[in-house]
């Protein structure tokens, strides 16, 4: 932070306050609550919580979105896939495994596996394809190891709030 409470880019406005936080915190809850309700809620006006959503948005602090579960639309098989690849592609391969559809989730990490990728496939048999013809496909991926999801235990959307 710069001086004066305004941030790198030296514009006030690139702050998280707060009050963005805890507008954050309720549509975290539920997503579809409407802005009068959460102005009401935190003691200021709908313009300004329409406002403060919107500069959030517009700087991808906040995305709204449908979260759904896999498991009731079909989708019977969650896996991780770490990769290990070859290192002056890493960020190439990276990109192009996140384009695939089953791809859900992808860092690049630190440590034994240079990837961590989230698929959510329809059954064991879309799962064998993903690895064997999309991701083991990719030149420059040395080797993975899979690891299915058993039992979804937690899976959290609600940080950075407090």
């Amino acid at each position: 932070m710069a001086r004066n409470g305004e941030s790198r880019s030296g514009r006030a406005s690139d702050e998280v306050t707060a009050v963005d936080k805890r507008i954050i915190e309720q549509l975290q809850k539920d997503g579809r609550r409407s802005y009068t309700s959460i102005a009401s809620d935190l003691g200021i006006s709908e313009a300004a919580v329409r406002a403060r959503v919107g500069r959030l948005t517009r700087k991808g602090v906040l995305q709204i979105v449908g979260v759904t579960d896999p498991l009731k639309l079909g989708f019977r098989e969650m896996a991780m896939v770490a990769v290990r690849c070859d290192g002056e592609r890493l960020v190439e391969i990276a990109d192009e495994i996140a384009a695939f559809p089953e791809t859900s989730y992808l860092v690049i990490t630190a440590g034994t596996y240079d990837l961590l990728v989230e698929t959510v496939c329809e059954d064991n048999e879309a799962l064998l394809r993903f690895l064997t013809e999309r991701i083991r496909r990719v030149p420059g991926v040395r080797d993975t190891e899979t690891f299915v999801y058993l039992r979804m235990v937690k899976q959290a959307f609600q940080w950075g709030t407090r």
